[in-house]
């Protein structure tokens, strides 16, 4: 487990599922995960904000799709805000314009009110909030 945990940052859930899937007892996982706590193979603040840096940069996500999936991975609130710090203010509206101009780019629609739509629909799925890209539709269409 603990080349497990540092090949790539996991969350105590990740961790605890792969240990059931070996079907190990529960005081096993608990002892197992307890280690990897104290000898700082498992971190949740670490990998929430790795978490977040990642999907924001690699997969373009806004910061609703990742608070969704970190809270999905039963990630504490205190854990999510710090994570979302690590996302720069600028960084983030200036990938938001760019993702939507790439995208606005590539729909075949000639009718404004159904590229509108594919557009927000699209900028909305990826977990930008509703303001910015409304926002964000009135300064490109």
């Amino acid at each position: 487990m603990e080349h497990y945990c540092a090949y790539q940052e996991r969350c105590h859930v990740e961790v605890v599922e792969k240990l059931k899937a070996m079907r190990m007892i529960p005081e096993a996982v608990d002892q197992i995960v307890t280690h990897l706590i104290r000898e700082n193979y498992l971190n949740e603040e670490r990998f929430a904000k790795s978490f977040a840096r990642g999907k924001f940069k690699i997969k373009k996500w806004g910061k609703k799709r990742i608070v969704l999936e970190l809270k999905r991975r039963q990630i504490s609130t205190f854990n999510i805000k710090s994570a979302l710090a690590e996302i720069p203010e600028e960084e983030y509206h200036s990938t938001l314009d760019e993702l939507a101009k790439k995208r606005l780019g590539q729909i075949q629609e000639n009718n404004i009110q159904k590229r509108k739509k594919k557009l927000a629909d699209y900028l909305l799925y990826r977990g930008w909030e509703s303001h910015l890209v409304y926002e964000k539709l009135q300064e490109l269409i």
